[in-house]
């Protein structure tokens, strides 16, 4: 899930809700959507390999 911030850099969460405390992980803060979106894809190919 990414979201884009007030700065205007977007940020990456994770797809599913902390049980603790019912908020997303933050997976990472980028100056573009394209660099985000491809760290979104190296994450979901990690999580898989």
């Amino acid at each position: 899930m990414i979201r884009e911030l007030k700065s205007g850099e977007y940020r990456l969460y994770a797809r599913k809700k902390s049980d603790s405390t019912g908020k997303r992980r933050n997976l990472g803060t980028f100056a573009s959507l394209e660099k985000a979106k491809q760290h979104e894809r190296e994450v979901q190919y990690f999580k898989k390999h």
